[in-house]
């Protein structure tokens, strides 16, 4: 079931309807009555990882180097 909320609640618990989209929560978000955007899980076989930087380096691959090298 889909849930409708108001701008602000969705701002201050952002965590909370991330969490909820994630299980199949599908929000609306309204402002001033009319619906804004809706928030919804993402379906999986839409991506694909191009790159793994933690596999270069532990704690990943500074941006301002990788920048430097393009």
């Amino acid at each position: 079931m889909e849930s409708v909320i108001g701008l602000k609640e969705f701002r201050m618990n952002l965590e909370k309807y991330a969490r909820a989209a994630r299980r199949g929560i599908p929000i609306v978000v309204m402002r001033r009555s009319k619906p804004i955007f809706r928030v919804s899980q993402v379906e999986d076989d839409h991506w694909e990882e191009v790159i793994d930087f933690t596999k270069i380096s532990k704690g990943g691959v500074n941006i301002n180097d990788l920048l430097s090298r393009l």
